[in-house]
């Protein structure tokens, strides 16, 4: 089973994409985790970029999933959370991977911004969390995981999540009109978006 999962920033696609990914034994596929996880040259070519506050080359993005999609993880199959994002980047999985099924996990523009502005990560271990929408800290601004601190990223604003929408719809959206795909009404409860999603597989 070879999937894709499309959505807005918020729409809950990564813990759809956990949550299945366990259901079905599954490999799920973050490029956000891949980028963090890099070792060796690729990573300290990685940290350049994004400490100079640019975009990760498609090529460095490219060398990490062929690995970890051949590797013995994913033999059984996996789930691409949020990528591709744009028709390049389709073009090079397609001639490298199978896809057996995208959806794309729908939610408005004005709900993307409303669970964004919540949005808060552990300055420790990274974990995510969310005071307007799931999951929410037991005790605010601490990380259930680690104790950490929870901050906010300078870019969660609705100026920034406003552009970043737009490329969304620009780009990423082109490649939902390339493949038959299954929308998904994602400002649902997060087990009704998932019973969903396991409906369209069986």
């Amino acid at each position: 089973m070879k999937l894709i999962f499309i959505g807005p920033q918020g729409s809950g696609k990564g813990t759809q994409a956990k949550m299945i990914a366990e259901k079905f034994g599954l490999c799920h596929i973050s490029v956000g985790d891949l980028l963090r996880k890099a070792k060796g040259k690729i990573k300290e070519e990685i940290d350049k970029v994004m400490n100079a506050g640019k975009l990760v080359p498609d090529e460095f993005v490219e060398e990490l999933l062929l690995k970890k999609v051949s590797g013995n993880g994913c033999a059984k199959g996996y789930i691409l959370d949020g990528y591709p994002r744009n028709v390049k980047q389709l073009d090079f999985f397609e001639k490298n991977f199978d896809v057996d099924k995208v959806f794309e996990i729908s939610i408005s523009d004005d709900e993307s911004v409303r669970r964004i502005l919540g949005r808060r990560s552990c300055s420790k271990c990274g974990a995510i969390f969310n005071v307007n929408s799931f999951p929410k800290p037991k005790v605010d601004d601490v990380c259930d995981n680690c104790g950490g601190k929870l901050i906010k990223r300078k870019d969660d604003n609705e100026g920034a999540l406003r552009k970043r929408l737009g490329i969304y719809h620009r780009e990423t959206e082109r490649i939902l009109k390339m493949h038959d795909f299954v929308k998904i009404d994602g400002e649902q409860d997060i087990e009704k978006v998932f019973e969903d999603i396991v409906k369209v597989l069986g």
